[in-house]
C-alpha cells in the first residue's frame, strides 16, 4: 500500500519527536537526574533503578538530622534535603528555586550575605534567626570549582533550645548581679550604721567618763566642806 506524502510527513514528525524524547531521557540518565526507568516487557512494565557512586551519599544527606542546602553564589537554593524543608516549615518544591535570605529575619540578612560573599575556607559559621523564630547555626562548605562553579553547601543545625537556655542563663546572671548589688548596698549601710553606732558608743563613754570625773570632784569638794565645818565646830 502506497502512503501519501502527507502521511510520510506526519510519520517523520512523530519519529523526530520520539528521537528528541529519547535523547532527553538519555541526557537525564547520564546527568544523574533519573533514579529509575520503566521498561515495557512481556510481563508488563518493569521498573529498573539506577544506582551510582553518589547514591549512598545522597541517601545520607536525605536521612541526616541537619538541614543540607546547595546554594548558588547569589544565595539561590539549588537543592535542599527534607530536614531543611521541615526547619523552614515549607515544602521542598517551594524552597528550591527561592533565595535563602527570605527565610531569615531582616536584622540577620546582612550577616548572611556578607558571609556568603566572602566564602573563606575558615570562619564560615554563622548563627541566624529565622522568620519562624528558630535559631540555625549555618556552616558553609566550599565545593571545588570544577564541580559546581561558585556553588557551596550549607549545613543548618537547629540550635533553638541552646539559644533559649543561653537566654535563661543571661537572665539568671542579670538577676544575680542585681541581687548582689542589693546585698552590697545593704552591707554598706550596715557598715555605716555600725560606724555611726561605734561613734555614738565612744561619745557615751567619753561623756560618762567626764560625769564620773565631775562626780569625784563634787565628792572631794563635799568632803573638804565637811572637814572645814568639823574644824569650825571644834573652835567654837
Amino acid at each position: 500500500m502506497t502512503r501519501t506524502k502527507e502521511e510520510l510527513i506526519i510519520e517523520n514528525k512523530e519519529l523526530q519527536s520520539r528521537l528528541v524524547e529519547t535523547e532527553e531521557a538519555l541526557a537525564a540518565i547520564r546527568s544523574g537526574e533519573v533514579d529509575a526507568i520503566i521498561v515495557p516487557g512481556r510481563k508488563g512494565e518493569q521498573v529498573y533503578t539506577i544506582s551510582s557512586a553518589d547514591t549512598p551519599y545522597r541517601t545520607f544527606i536525605e536521612e541526616m538530622d541537619e538541614g543540607a542546602v546547595t546554594l548558588s553564589g547569589e544565595g539561590l537554593v539549588i537543592y535542599c534535603n527534607q530536614r531543611f524543608s521541615e526547619l523552614v516549615n515549607e515544602p521542598i518544591e517551594r524552597v528550591i528555586g527561592s533565595y535563602f535570605k527570605r527565610f531569615i529575619v531582616p536584622n540577620d540578612r546582612s550577616k548572611f550575605e556578607k558571609l556568603l560573599t566572602r566564602k573563606e575556607q575558615n570562619n564560615n559559621v554563622l548563627t541566624i534567626l529565622l522568620v519562624n523564630s528558630l535559631y540555625l547555626k549555618l556552616s558553609f562548605h566550599l565545593l571545588p570549582a570544577y564541580l559546581q562553579g561558585d556553588n557551596c553547601i550549607l549545613v543548618a543545625t537547629d540550635v533553638t533550645e541552646i539559644k533559649r537556655e543561653e537566654k535563661k542563663l543571661r537572665e539568671l546572671s542579670l538577676l544575680l548581679e542585681q541581687k548582689l548589688d542589693v546585698i552590697k548596698q545593704l552591707r554598706m549601710r550596715l557598715i555605716e550604721k555600725k560606724i555611726d553606732s561605734d561613734i555614738e558608743v565612744e561619745k557615751l563613754k567619753n561623756s560618762n567618763k567626764k560625769l564620773v570625773q565631775r562626780m569625784d570632784m563634787h565628792k572631794q569638794v563635799e568632803a573638804d566642806l565637811k572637814l572645814k565645818l568639823k574644824q569650825k565646830k571644834k573652835t567654837l
